[in-house]
């Protein structure tokens, strides 16, 4: 499977060039860092699709109101996994579909989504499967708003995350002492 062809039916109208060409260069990056995660600890993963699932992550980022990003639909940011889950859902790509609704933050559990009152179903939204934890740990190492190139380091991304409380920061520990 191309994600290129995915990704042509949901950004292929002229007003979304730039903003397909920013996923495309975060994406192409949470590959990057996943697969080079990946090689340097030894896993055995599905590389195929750990490449197809990072290119795809954000894909329901075209949904969302978050203009710094290019972003103009209609829904809040925090919701582009659960719109990456439907779109990819709907192409027959069920495995795929689970890493764009698991990969936000350090993953997200019932409780937390209850408590903070997010706008998101009512489920727990942790990564599950080697591959969707690799991709989520790779996600934060590259931000879309600001410099999309630079990696964060560990300790700029443990520090982004303390205000989402110490539950968030220990799977995102937990994550680095698998992949890192």
């Amino acid at each position: 499977m191309d994600p290129r062809k995915i990704i042509d039916r949901y950004y292929g109208r002229p007003g979304d060039r730039r903003l397909r060409e920013l996923l495309e260069l975060h994406s192409g990056l949470v590959a990057r860092k996943a697969l080079e995660c990946a090689d340097r600890r030894g896993l055995d993963v599905d590389r195929e699709f750990v490449y197809e699932a990072a290119m795809l992550h954000d894909i329901g980022i075209i949904g969302c109101d978050a203009a710094g990003i290019l972003c103009h639909g209609t829904e809040p940011y925090i919701c582009h996994g659960v719109i990456g889950r439907a779109m990819l859902e709907t192409e027959g790509l069920p495995r795929h579909a689970m890493v764009c609704e698991r990969h936000t933050g350090a993953g997200l559990t019932v409780e937390e989504i209850i408590r903070q009152d997010l706008p998101l179903p009512r489920r727990d939204m942790c990564p599950v499967t080697p591959e969707e934890k690799l991709i989520c740990y790779a996600d934060k190492f590259y931000s879309k708003s600001g410099g999309p190139r630079r990696e964060k380091s560990v300790e700029q991304i443990i520090r982004s995350m303390q205000k989402y409380g110490p539950e968030t920061v220990a799977r995102f520990q937990a994550l680095d002492e698998m992949f890192g």
